[in-house]
C-alpha cells in the first residue's frame, strides 16, 4: 500500500480532546533501517501502555514504535472519554469470574489515576463517578437487581432511585441508574502523551508520522515504512480498527464509524441548567446506547442513541467516506432529548472516527503469524481507555512468554473470536443487525 493511500484511511484528529490538548513537538519520522527487541505499530493506549510496561519490565530491551500520524490520533484520542469497569461481552453472573474482570479493569482505572497524580503534565483526569440511567420500570428493576447481586459480590456499585438521579443529573425520564464511584474521564490525547514521555525515560525509540506500509514475516519480522525498515524478533499490533489495513485480523473485527460532538466549556449557570453535578458521565438503557462525559475543561462530550450516530462503510474504511452530518445531527438530538437543559448550548465540536468491533463484543489478546511472533489486542468495543492499558501490561507478558497471570481471562489467548465474513456479506449483516435490532455493546448481566 502506497503512504498516500493508507493516510487516506487514517484521517486526522479533530476531537475537543486534541485542542485541549494542546501543541505538542512531534518525535522524529523513522529514517533508514533498525533492528531491535520488539516493534509496536500504534501510537494509541495499546501500544503505549504496552512499550511501557515491557520496558518496566525489561529495560534492556531494544523497543521501537511507529505510529502513522501522531500519538492518540486514534480511538484513543477522539472517545467519549469515560475510564471504566467491565469488559463488553464477558458477563456477570459468575461470582469469581466478575470480581476478576471489575479487578482487573479497576487496575487499568488505577493506572491512569497515577500517571494523573504523577504529574508533572495535567491529564485532564477526574474520578467522579459514572451512571448508567433506565427510563423503564423494567430495566430499572432488572438493574437494581444486578446491582444487589454484584454487591453480594463484594464489589462496590450502588443503585439510585430517579430523586437520587436527579440531584446528579437532569436527565428526562430517569427512574433510576446504577451508579459507580470508582470511575473517571481523562482526556486521552494527553494520556497517550503521558505513556510516550514515560516510555521514552525508559528508552522507547518513538517515530511520529510513520506509517506501516508492509510486514514481512519471518523469524526476524520486518516492518517497511516510507523511509525506513524495522527489523525485530517481535512485532506488536497496536492497530486495533485499522489492523486490517495491514493484512491482519481482518475477519475479527467490524470497524465502526462513530460520530460525536461536544459542547464548548460551560459556565457555572450553563452547568446547572443542564442539572449537571459531581459526575464524570453516563450512558443511557436505550439500544444503541447514548455515552457522555464531562471533561475537566468542562465540556459535555456526546455520542450514540441512534442508528445514525454510528455506521459501517462498504470495504472497511476507516476514515468517514461520507457526508457525516446527518450524523452529527441526529446525536445533537439525542443529546437534548436526554438532557433538555443542552437545547440552548453552543456545540463547537463534531467528529467520526473507527472503533474496533467484534462480534462476540468481547476484546482479544493474543498471537498470530507464520512464525507465532506477532502480537495483538484488539476489539475493545467501547470499553477501551482503562482496559487499553491493562491491555498494554497483558501484551506484554505475552511478549515475554510469561502469560500466566492473565491465563484465567476469556479473552486471552482464546483466539481472535467468531469470524466475521468478509464484504459484502459483512455489509449486508451489518444493515441488517442494525436495521432490526439497533443494538449496542454492553455489558452481559
Amino acid at each position: 500500500m502506497t503512504p498516500s493511500a493508507l493516510l487516506s484511511q487514517i484521517d486526522l484528529n479533530r476531537s475537543p480532546w486534541w485542542d485541549d490538548a494542546g501543541p505538542a513537538e512531534p518525535s522524529p519520522a523513522l529514517a533508514g533501517e533498525r533492528a531491535v527487541d520488539v516493534i509496536i505499530i500504534g501510537g494509541g493506549f495499546t501500544g503505549l501502555s504496552t512499550a511501557w510496561h515491557l520496558l518496566r519490565r525489561q529495560p534492556s530491551l531494544g523497543v521501537a514504535l511507529i505510529e502513522a500520524r501522531r500519538l492518540g490520533n486514534g480511538a484513543s484520542g477522539r472517545n467519549g472519554g469515560q475510564v471504566l469497569h467491565w469488559v463488553n461481552g464477558v458477563g456477570t453472573t459468575e461470582p469469581e469470574l466478575t470480581r476478576r474482570v471489575y479487578e482487573v479493569t479497576d487496575r487499568g482505572i488505577r493506572q491512569v489515576e497515577a500517571l494523573a497524580a504523577e504529574g508533572p503534565d495535567d491529564l485532564g483526569f477526574t474520578k467522579g463517578g459514572a451512571l448508567e440511567v433506565f427510563t423503564s420500570d423494567s430495566g430499572a428493576a432488572d438493574a437494581k437487581a444486578w446491582v444487589d447481586r454484584v454487591a453480594s459480590f463484594g464489589i462496590d456499585l450502588r443503585w439510585l432511585d430517579g430523586a437520587e438521579v436527579a440531584a446528579r443529573l437532569g436527565f428526562k425520564g430517569a427512574i433510576g441508574a446504577t451508579f459507580d464511584p470508582h470511575t473517571g474521564q481523562v482526556n486521552g490525547v494527553r494520556l497517550c502523551r503521558a505513556l510516550a514521555q514515560r516510555a521514552e525515560a525508559l528508552g522507547l525509540q518513538l517515530f511520529e508520522d510513520t506509517p506501516a506500509l508492509r510486514i514481512v514475516e519471518g523469524a526476524q519480522v520486518e516492518v517497511h515504512t516510507p523511509n525506513g525498515v524495522l527489523r525485530a524478533p517481535k512485532l506488536v499490533l497496536a492497530t486495533n480498527a485499522y489492523s486490517h489495513l495491514l493484512g491482519y485480523l481482518g475477519g475479527a473485527y467490524v470497524p465502526v464509524q462513530s460520530h460525536m460532538v461536544s459542547t464548548a466549556p460551560l459556565s457555572p449557570a450553563e452547568r446547572a441548567a443542564i442539572g449537571w453535578s459531581q459526575l464524570d458521565g453516563f450512558t443511557d438503557d436505550m439500544d444503541r446506547i447514548a455515552y457522555s462525559a464531562r471533561t475537566a475543561t468542562g465540556r459535555v462530550v456526546f455520542g450514540g442513541g441512534s442508528n445514525a450516530a454510528y455506521a459501517y462503510q462498504h470495504g472497511g474504511l476507516t476514515a468517514f467516506a461520507g457526508d457525516p452530518s446527518a450524523g452529527h445531527a441526529a446525536v445533537t438530538r439525542r443529546l437534548h432529548e436526554c438532557l433538555p437543559g443542552a437545547a440552548p448550548l453552543p456545540i463547537t465540536h463534531r467528529w467520526t472516527g473507527a472503533l474496533g468491533l467484534t462480534l462476540s463484543r468481547r476484546p482479544a489478546f493474543g498471537v498470530t503469524g507464520s512464525h507465532q511472533n506477532i502480537f495483538y489486542g484488539i476489539g475493545y468495543s467501547g470499553h477501551g481507555i482503562a482496559l487499553g492499558q491493562v491491555g498494554g501490561e497483558i501484551i506484554a507478558d505475552l511478549v515475554r512468554g510469561e502469560p500466566e497471570p492473565w491465563a484465567d481471562l476469556p479473552f486471552v489467548n482464546a483466539g481472535a473470536g467468531l469470524w466475521i465474513p468478509p464484504d459484502p456479506f459483512r455489509w449486508v449483516g451489518y444493515q441488517v443487525f442494525t436495521t432490526l435490532t439497533g443494538r449496542s455493546p454492553r455489558v452481559k448481566r
